[in-house]
């Protein structure tokens, strides 16, 4: 399919079209590192949102300024931005987090040039009379801060429409997940890996526009009959490596759904096109399923892999955690016991930039998968 080509290419090669997209359209681009960054108000103000991922390069310039134990993720766009090649970027936001995001914050404005920098301290714990209230007003300082640094108004209708354009790319990436889920050999891991992380690169516009006819196009494909590999879903931060996905194929299993900030947590939960469109905003990062960043309840995540393995059938849970992730690694025990006492099977597997040769992957995920039969 070319339409999943052109997605793979956005994303080999991240850096090289966001410059393009800058040359082109003359927009400025601000990077972001999380799920909880209020993307839409960005693109209302005219401006490019760009998901910051790691590096496949060596670390030479992060480690003077992070210790070795910070994740892989924050390392490696600290490399990225200290060895100039992220140049292309007008400045960043920084949602409050995890501590290292926080204190990555801080690194990035004292070290780094960039002319805009906002630090977006959403609420912690959603299940307070207050956190509603207290979730728009900083929505609404995001919003002042964009229009007092680009020199320009952010109107309630440019907001509403930029709602409906990442609306699209939701709906999109759920009804492939949806039929993905149905009928996981129609389209393989990677190239649904492609999809999410290109819709957090791509013009957004030009992401909703191709997004949909993919999704058409594997509504009115034919489905794959006979496929015998067992249903896995994937859970924990994020997962930054294509090859995953077809290593776990290769060993048997199929990816049917996923617990990912690069994955469901980044499309369920749409933003209502109705009303106040920053109270509408503030009602979504209320109401979304929670990364181990937010609280809303001492058994929420838990609650939300267990339905998750059931609606989508899955024979067991795939745990990515990214090496030196606290919040998630916090909350794996808990998770893992509520998944046993459904009797779903699960494995650990600890990631990192760098993956291990495909041969030990391969080795423990044929492993669990077999154990699956």
């Amino acid at each position: 399919m070319n339409t999943i080509r052109q997605f793979h290419d956005v994303i080999n090669d991240s850096n090289g079209y966001a410059r393009r997209i800058k040359k082109d359209s003359g927009k400025k681009i601000l990077g972001y590192f999380c799920s909880y960054t209020p993307e839409e108000i960005i693109h209302a103000a005219g401006v490019h949102p760009l998901r910051l991922f790691g590096t496949r390069s060596a670390i030479a310039h992060a480690d003077a300024h992070l210790q070795a134990y910070s994740c892989s993720l924050v390392r490696g766009v600290l490399e990225e931005a200290l060895a100039g090649r992220l140049e292309f970027l007008d400045g960043a936001v920084f949602p409050h987090t995890c501590d290292s995001i926080q204190r990555l914050s801080d690194i990035w404005r004292l070290n780094l040039k960039f002319s805009f920098h906002s630090d977006v301290v959403l609420p912690v714990k959603l299940d307070t009379p207050s956190a509603r209230k207290y979730m728009a007003d900083v929505l609404r300082k995001f919003r002042r801060e964009l229009e007092m640094g680009l020199g320009q108004s952010i109107t309630d209708a440019q907001l509403s429409k930029s709602i409906k354009t990442f609306n699209t790319i939701k709906r999109a990436l759920g009804k492939i997940y949806m039929l993905r889920s149905a009928n996981p050999g129609m389209i393989s891991g990677a190239d649904v890996y492609a999809l999410v992380k290109g819709a957090m690169i791509m013009d957004r516009a030009d992401a909703a526009e191709r997004l949909t006819a993919v999704a058409t196009e594997l509504e009115n494909a034919k489905a794959v009959k006979g496929d015998s590999k067992k249903r896995i879903v994937v859970s924990g931060g994020l997962c930054d490596h294509a090859d995953i996905y077809s290593i776990i194929e290769k060993s048997g299993g199929a990816v049917v759904w996923d617990d990912l900030c690069t994955g469901s947590r980044y499309f369920e939960g749409l933003v209502s096109e109705d009303g106040d469109p920053i109270e509408a905003l503030a009602d979504r990062f209320t109401e979304r399923v929670v990364c181990p960043a937010k609280h809303s309840s001492v058994s929420a995540r838990g609650d939300n892999i267990v339905r998750i393995a059931k609606e989508h059938r899955a024979s067991g849970v795939i745990f990515l955690l990214l090496k030196f992730c606290d919040p998630h690694s916090f909350d794996y025990p808990y998770m893992k016991e509520m998944l046993d006492r459904e009797g779903v099977p699960s494995m650990l597997m600890e990631i990192e930039q760098d993956l291990p040769s495909e041969g030990q992957l391969s080795t423990r995920f044929e492993a669990f998968i077999e154990m699956l039969r």
